[in-house]
């Protein structure tokens, strides 16, 4: 896989990222669940960026 195919699976999780925080902390109210939303993103992304 070249570099450029792995930076567009990061830029691809950058949008739930941003969006799916946003809607974590509107129903939860609270930072915890949030970060760890984003670190499962994070090792999800991760994971098929290492392949």
């Amino acid at each position: 896989m070249n570099i450029s195919r792995k930076l567009g699976i990061m830029v691809f999780f950058a949008a739930p990222a941003i969006i799916g925080g946003g809607i974590i902390y509107h129903i939860f109210g609270n930072y915890v669940p949030v970060c760890l939303y984003e670190i499962m993103l994070y090792l999800l992304a991760g994971a098929i960026v290492s392949k």
